[in-house]
């Protein structure tokens, strides 16, 4: 498939069948869809402004990132959609009948909340376009509107990482009648959520009572792509200027879990871009998840889950190596990993105990070296094990960056000894 060319979301349905199948059981199994979604979408960078992540395509690490970037934003606002539905899925058919409804939804929700992206429903020779062709001319719209073409990180983050809003305001909008009111009431939230942002980004810059140029300019690049209305413009920039306390802002506290975890982390990014963060930084994020009644731990796995994201595509992300040594990163990220594995290590022994596979693996290698594909496959079953702590359901571990060696470091140091491998 093509991003370029017409057809491409027909495409992208036929090649991810398989995977949007599978996403209904996920949040059927969890009581909290929203986290099932941030699984979903956190590692694929969306949520950061970045198109790192491919859809596992033929050809598409040659895809230009605004054409990386269209392919997630479809993903994540069928995901969403999915996710949130509250039935069963019973077949093929019924699946397909739903992620239609979905594409009728996409071109609804732009054409009404995004009036600058409306597209007509008809063709310039009066037939009626399918939702599938108008949902596609839209979403183009969308991120010809939205991409930035610099290959930056922060460039981009500053610039695309408000594409979030549009998934978290899909996923309401999809369970209301598309009425006039309705729509006025979607155009006020956008405006509003993203007026927020821009005081939570203001508010993390002025966080240690200093901005810098750098960071000012490209706070002004963001303000330059949010679409707020000049009024609101004005405001902001004399926010940018004096700062705000986080009690002037208008976030969320007991609502949406995944919208504060959207405030959080573009908090943590917006601190990154001033290449360390210092102590009154850490004391502004623990007041900011305070407020919106998040815990250390979820500041603790958000900091892991932006690291853990850094280091899998640090080779992609060229110009943000130039702010954060690996190095640092990679300390910091084993250090917050060691931790959950020394807190939860009585239930990776029994995980390891109870698998055959890795017990017999453990078993040769005290007597001789593992072979290549037996060290990959020996990876492979370590991660998973990884995976049954609770904390790593909601935040991916990247796998790439989590060798054997590196998986072998993070677990406690008495650990194979408590197995008890013979």
């Amino acid at each position: 498939m093509k991003p370029t060319e017409k057809g491409w979301l027909k495409d992208y349905l036929e090649f991810r069948r398989e995977l949007l199948k599978d996403l209904p059981a996920d949040s059927k199994n969890s009581s909290h869809p929203e986290r099932s979604l941030y699984h979903v979408i956190q590692p694929t960078g969306l949520m950061y402004g970045q198109s790192v992540a491919s859809a596992a395509i033929a050809g598409s690490e040659s895809w230009a990132p605004k054409d990386r970037m269209k392919i997630l934003l479809a993903e994540s606002l069928i995901s969403s959609s999915l996710l949130f539905h509250d039935k069963p899925i019973k077949n093929p058919d019924e699946l397909t009948g739903i992620i239609m409804k979905t594409l009728e939804n996409i071109g609804n929700f732009y054409n009404h909340v995004f009036p600058e992206l409306a597209t007509p429903a008809k063709t310039l020779f009066g037939r009626k376009k399918t939702p599938l062709e108008l949902a596609e001319k839209i979403l183009d719209k969308r991120i010809e509107y939205s991409i930035e073409q610099e290959k930056n990180f922060w460039v981009q983050f500053f610039h695309n990482s408000l594409l979030f809003l549009d998934i978290f305001i899909f996923g309401q909008w999809i369970h209301t009648n598309a009425d006039r009111i309705v729509a006025d009431f979607f155009k006020y939230e956008r405006e509003e959520l993203r007026f927020s942002l821009v005081k939570v980004m203001a508010a993390a810059a002025h966080a240690n009572s200093t901005i810098e140029p750098e960071e000012q300019k490209l706070l002004e690049f963001f303000l330059q792509s949010a679409g707020l209305s000049a009024e609101r413009k004005k405001e902001a920039k004399q926010i940018f200027e004096s700062g705000i306390e986080i009690e002037e802002i208008n976030l969320p506290t007991n609502n949406s879990w995944i919208l504060k975890k959207y405030f959080l982390e573009i908090a943590i990014l917006t601190i990154w871009s001033d290449k360390r963060v210092e102590i009154q930084e850490l004391e502004f994020l623990k007041k900011l998840c305070s407020y919106m009644n998040f815990s250390d731990d979820d500041l603790e796995n958000s900091m892991m889950a932006i690291e853990g994201f850094v280091l899998e595509h640090w080779s992609d992300l060229d110009y943000l190596q130039n702010k954060k040594d690996y190095q640092q990163v990679s300390d910091q990220f084993i250090q917050r990993l060691s931790k959950i594995a020394g807190n939860n290590k009585n239930r990776l022994v029994k995980e390891v105990q109870d698998s055959s596979e890795l017990m017999a693996l453990l078993k040769r290698s005290k007597g001789s070296e593992l072979s290549a594909s037996e060290k990959e496959h020996m990876q492979k079953l370590l991660l998973t094990i990884l995976k049954t702590i609770p904390t790593f359901v909601i935040i991916s571990l990247p796998q790439r960056f989590l060798t054997l060696p590196m998986l072998l470091k993070i677990l406690p140091s008495n650990f194979f000894n408590e197995v008890n491998v013979k």
